[in-house]
């Protein structure tokens, strides 16, 4: 846990905005480089999640940790914005945080993260779903006003 602690800080709050208490990490840095900078934050980040698996954390607690990693990859695709969401959203330390909580109570947020990650999923489909139907009502509208 302490090298997964080392790694999480080095990414996510090494470094301090001088005269703030605004801190950033390599993560935000090396997303300043279009593209690759946050292929690479994300490929950090996975190697993180790897490490949790290695330490025992369940399917549930790993989702829920690359849900974290996607926002922040997704998010932080986003030029500019996305750099400043990186400072503030710090995906990493809120995976070490979720795993220690995991390791101080395991069935607790086991059952919080298998929820969450079950939410996830429904929203997912029910959004899919409801752009699959405003597609069909589109095109079918689009016929219509055509012929």
């Amino acid at each position: 846990m302490t090298r997964v602690r080392r790694l999480a800080r080095l990414f996510d709050s090494a470094l301090r905005v001088p005269g703030t208490n605004i801190r950033f990490g390599l993560d935000a840095v090396v997303g300043l480089v279009p593209g690759l900078g946050d292929a690479a934050g994300a490929a950090l980040a996975a190697y993180l999640v790897v490490l949790a698996a290695r330490l025992g954390a369940p399917p549930a607690i790993l989702l829920r940790m690359l849900l974290n990693v996607s926002v922040d990859a997704v998010v932080g695709a986003v030029p500019l914005l996305g750099d400043l969401f990186d400072i503030g959203w710090k995906a990493n330390t809120r995976n070490i945080e979720l795993l220690d909580r995991y390791l101080d109570a395991p069935d607790e947020v086991h059952a919080a993260s298998r929820a969450l990650v079950v939410g996830v999923v429904v929203g997912v489909v029910v959004l899919s779903a409801a752009g699959v139907a405003l597609g069909i009502v589109a095109i079918k509208f689009l016929f219509a006003w055509i012929g």
